[in-house]
């Protein structure tokens, strides 16, 4: 624990030292001819003549066309609030602090999205977020098993109580969209905790009442794909009691998505994605049984059914 936080603390020194050397070089380039350049800018983008601006913004348009003349100093925070909110940019771009013309509001709402995640397989949602990330490796920690590695009979006993259409339809259509993520070129990463799978060969907890005949299967399954589709299907076992993760998975460099249950949450903005990816890394890196021996452990398994 202290570790992470000597790097977070760190890491936070870096990011504010950074920030200042970068307004000091600014300055330095003169950051009201960038505001300038911004201004104009923002007004062409927008179709907004000075006249309209200073309607806008309660100021005479001599204010306007003063602020855009060369040599002008930087206006008030109150003026370049107003003007940033009547374009509909960020305040701190016009003014040269941030590389990004959106408003905080836009820009948070495209970077986290919370969406509702229905009992079905493979959702539209998941299937939506895996075609985007399609040619890119994809991590993944699930809820239970794989869905993609899962053999129809598990299919079967574990959704049919949810499924709103007949089994027969929902299966069919995983089917098809699982045929389509096979053949999109995708490398997958799954980390698994060891107690799921001891949990599923002995059929207690959530796998209680799971038959004999569909546990052995489901096993074979997950050991004919680990060892024929290696090295592109890498699943690796860690110790819950040693690390931990809940549900969760990356879509290359593009999305992270952790799994509440009856949501979504999905990061778009690089740091958190790759941040996550982090915590994936660490989950393999302090894994157990690594890719090439989890078979041996799935066979080991079996004698436990």
């Amino acid at each position: 624990m202290q570790a992470g936080n000597s790097e977070d603390w760190q890491q936070k020194v870096t990011f504010v030292s950074f920030y200042h050397h970068t307004l000091h070089m600014i300055d330095k380039r003169d950051r009201a001819a960038l505001f300038r350049t911004r201004l104009a800018e923002a007004m062409a983008g927008r179709g907004i003549t000075q006249s309209a601006l200073a309607r806008l913004t309660g100021v005479d348009r001599s204010t306007i066309s003063a602020l855009l003349a060369p040599g002008t100093r930087l206006p008030n925070a109150q003026l370049a609030a107003d003007c940033a909110a009547a374009l509909g940019i960020s305040a701190d771009w016009l003014l040269g602090l941030s590389g990004r013309p959106e408003p905080l509001a836009d820009l948070l709402a495209t970077s986290l999205s919370i969406t509702e995640a229905p009992r079905a397989l493979i959702d539209e949602k998941i299937f939506e977020w895996h075609r985007e990330a399609a040619g890119y490796k994809i991590r993944h920690v699930p809820a239970t098993l794989p869905d993609m590695l899962k053999t129809r009979a598990m299919v079967e006993w574990e959704y049919e109580p949810q499924l709103g259409r007949t089994a027969e339809q929902a299966i069919g259509a995983f089917q098809d969209r699982l045929a389509w993520m096979r053949g999109a070129r995708s490398d997958y990463e799954i980390a698994l905790p060891m107690h799921e799978l001891a949990a599923f060969a002995t059929a207690t907890g959530y796998y209680a009442g799971l038959p004999a005949e569909t546990r052995a299967e489901q096993l074979e399954r997950l050991i004919a794909l680990s060892e024929q589709l290696y090295p592109s299907l890498r699943i690796c076992l860690f110790d819950a009691r040693r690390v931990f993760s809940a549900p969760v998975t990356v879509f290359g460099p593009l999305l992270a998505v952790v799994y509440l249950g009856r949501h979504y949450i999905a990061f778009r903005d690089t740091a958190r994605v790759e941040t996550i990816s982090r915590h994936f890394d660490w989950l393999v890196r302090e894994a157990e049984i690594g890719a090439r021996q989890v078979s041996d452990h799935l066979r080991a398994l079996m004698a436990e059914i």
